[in-house]
């Protein structure tokens, strides 16, 4: 087995009361050969404090508070890595999660990117995924258009994958992996190892989902898409339904919740493509 380095990007941002366990477990990995780079995003709780004792196992870079992606960003531009893995500060890996994916791209020398399967935790509790977050493997784009079918936490990816398809879109405040997996996957398998080697944590109070409509976001993603043209017809087309349909729903709600000038606003959008 072949042993390239591989870089782990792992922002955080006031999240001290768990970010521990996400650090262990990249450091716990069976894997030889791994770069840890944390990226503290403006943290004002006691998120320093905690990082000084991995001073000497961790490249720590600090930057005044820009956001998920912004941070992300500055990880792996910063990483030497050949292959490139996220973990977000709420998730913890198996210890096999790291030697299982490199073993993948050893086999597979053409793949640019792999995911794994979850498990899911939820207020501490094991839940299972329903039908619609089934992962797939291959050409995902078009299952992909509704919601979001790549999980940051799951992925590696080849560097080159961000010299093709760019970085995370730092104006999104969510839906940023959204939008990053809907360019790589117009043209790109997003393969799948049906092993469950991420652990996804939700349900807590600090949830950025909690905070911003994640279909305003999506429907930023799917228009710049859209006329990008780099899509085919037929991607073109389909995105074109799942944005209308995205926009009349947000519109509708907007609207509900009295927020009339916005509303009118998405149900126009609607019709612009």
């Amino acid at each position: 087995m072949k042993h390239p380095l591989v870089s782990v990007i792992l922002p955080t941002y006031n999240r001290a009361w768990v970010v521990k366990d996400a650090i262990d477990s990249v450091l716990s990995q069976d894997y030889p050969n791994i770069e840890l780079i944390i990226i503290d995003d403006g943290s004002e709780d006691n998120t320093q404090e905690l990082l000084e004792a991995y001073n000497d196992k961790v490249i720590i870079i600090e930057q005044e508070n820009s956001g998920v992606s912004a941070a992300r960003n500055a990880g792996i531009k910063k990483s030497r890595g050949e292959l490139i893995a996220l973990l977000d500060s709420d998730d913890a890996w198996d210890k096999k999660k790291i030697s299982c994916q490199v073993q993948f791209f050893n086999d597979t020398p053409d793949a640019m990117i792999c995911q794994t399967q979850e498990l899911w935790i939820r207020n501490g509790k094991r839940v299972n995924p329903k039908v619609k977050h089934k992962k797939l493997s291959g050409m995902i784009f078009e299952p992909s258009l509704n919601l979001c079918l790549v999980s940051p936490s799951a992925v590696m990816m080849r560097r080159e994958l961000f010299e093709l398809k760019g970085y995370f879109n730092e104006a999104f405040m969510v839906c940023e992996d959204y939008d990053l997996w809907l360019r790589v996957s117009s043209t790109l398998p997003v393969f799948l190892i049906d092993k469950p080697y991420t652990i996804k944590r939700g349900g807590h109070f600090d949830q950025l989902s909690s905070f911003h409509s994640q279909d305003k976001f999506r429907i930023r993603s799917l228009l710049s898409l859209i006329e990008s043209g780099s899509l085919t017809q037929a991607q073109t087309q389909k995105a074109t339904q799942v944005f209308k349909k995205k926009c009349i729903i947000y519109g509708t709600g907007c609207i509900k919740r009295g927020k009339k000038e916005e509303g009118q606003y998405y149900l126009r959008l609607s019709q612009s493509v």
